[in-house]
Parts: C-alpha cells; sequence; structure tokens
C-alpha cells in the first residue's frame, strides 16, 4: 500500500479485499521507505521524467508491505487493484472505489502489486529482506 492509502487509513479495507478474495496474508510490514530501498524498487524508472516525484511520494509517509499467497494471486491482485488511473479504474476495484485522481504531479493510486513472478520475488527481497 502506498503512502495514499496508509495515509486515508484503508488498510484495512485492502487487506480485507485480498482476503475476501481468497488469497491469504503471508507477511505485512508498516514501513517508512527511504530513498535507498525505492531506488531498488524502481531502478528501471531511473532518469524518467516521473522518477524524481515517485521517490519524493513514496517517501511522503508510511507504506504497507505485504506478500500475498494464493493461486494465480499476481493475476487476481492486479485485477482486484484495477487499472493504474483511478479515474477509468473499474467499480469495485480497490483504485476503481478507493482512489481518485489527486492532480498531481505522481498517480495516488492506493496500491501496487508485483506485474510477474519474477518482480514479486526481486519486490519480496527487498521489502523482506532475510
Amino acid at each position: 500500500m502506498k503512502p495514499d492509502g496508509v495515509r486515508r487509513g484503508l488498510v484495512g479495507e485492502v487487506i480485507a479485499r485480498v482476503e475476501t478474495k481468497g488469497y491469504s496474508i503471508d507477511a505485512l510490514r508498516m514501513l517508512n521507505a527511504d530513498r535507498a530501498l525505492l531506488e531498488r524498487h524502481y531502478a528501471e524508472h531511473i532518469g524518467k521524467p516521473f522518477y524524481e516525484p515517485l521517490v519524493e511520494f513514496m517517501m511522503s509517509g508510511p507504506i504497507v508491505a505485504i506478500i500475498a499467497s494464493g493461486n494465480r494471486v499476481i493475476e487476481g491482485f492486479r485485477s482486484l487493484a484495477g487499472v493504474t488511473d483511478p479515474t477509468v479504474a473499474a467499480p469495485g476495484t480497490i483504485r476503481g472505489d478507493l482512489a481518485r485522481d489527486q492532480g498531481t504531479q505522481v498517480v495516488q493510486n492506493i496500491v501496487h502489486g508485483s506485474d510477474s513472478p519474477e518482480s514479486a520475488a526481486r519486490e519480496i527481497e527487498i521489502f523482506f529482506p532475510k
């Protein structure tokens, strides 16, 4: 969960939606992400125009990292989250129901979800180091 979701008190709502979908929460961690962690997480975006505003947004408050499991969880969570742009995200999705365009430089859309098993493994290592 991104800082906007935590700031708005939506942690429980998002977790409930994940669990209601039938996925298990295997780990949960609230943290204040520092620049070094975010540089690892967003490494593929370094140098892009939105990179600095994104890092600043993600450092603006606590985030909640979650490891969820279940059959096809990556695909299922991405569907549950809805498309990136909250204005056009379908009703019933996290972003469609809970987020809106804030007119900010970076889209504030409540959640992030890994897009592949490889991304999930990399992100778990970043947010849940052994």
